[in-house]
């Protein structure tokens, strides 16, 4: 695998492991003190390694989420339109709870307020995450009293707020009662 922009093949194991260093680290000390230099050291690897595939934290950050994301946040449908929204909701969730990921999200956040390069990134994460959101809630037996994407809008605002706000938790509980919530937004068909 090669970076695209640069020539030489990426080691998998020493791209892992920058990776996970740079979650590790940002969970441990806060997204601003992550640097570079601490990615490289804690990863064991030189700086130039690190330099060489990513131009600065933020995209080492928003790759190690993307991977987290996509790994850990979007299971295989595994059961019945309702059971799969709650697996989804369910790992959203539990990844914006616990670890690095809520450290990660809301400081990528911050910074895309004055670097569109962030604000593209996270961009896409949040359209991919919404696009899987909205294939789930297009398989439930209904029809919306709303429009469907102020629906993905209020699963994702709610999360994104408590995250924000600190109010209240992003769990099991809130992805069970937001499920609850969306079945109420529809009218079943007969």
């Amino acid at each position: 695998m090669t970076d695209g922009s640069r020539g030489r093949p990426r080691s998998n194991e020493a791209r892992q492991a920058i990776l996970t260093a740079a979650l590790a680290l940002a969970e441990r000390d806060g997204y601003t003190a992550v640097t570079m230099k601490g990615i490289a050291e804690a990863a064991g690897v030189g700086r130039a390694t690190v330099y060489r595939w990513w131009p600065t934290r933020a995209a080492v950050l928003m790759e190690a989420l993307n991977e987290l994301s996509a790994r850990v946040a979007t299971p295989a449908p595994a059961g019945g339109p309702e059971a799969d929204l709650l697996t989804f909701l369910t790992a959203t969730f539990a990844m914006a709870e616990h670890g690095p990921s809520r450290t990660v999200l809301l400081g990528l956040t911050a910074d895309a307020q004055h670097d569109p390069g962030i604000a593209a990134a996270v961009a896409e994460l949040t359209a991919r995450r919404r696009a899987l959101l909205r294939g789930l809630l297009e398989r439930l037996d209904g029809e919306w009293n709303v429009p469907l994407e102020l629906v993905v809008d209020m699963v994702f605002g709610a999360m994104w707020y408590r995250m924000i706000d600190l109010h209240d938790r992003v769990d099991a509980t809130t992805a069970a009662e937001l499920c609850r919530a969306v079945e109420k937004l529809m009218r079943r068909q007969a």
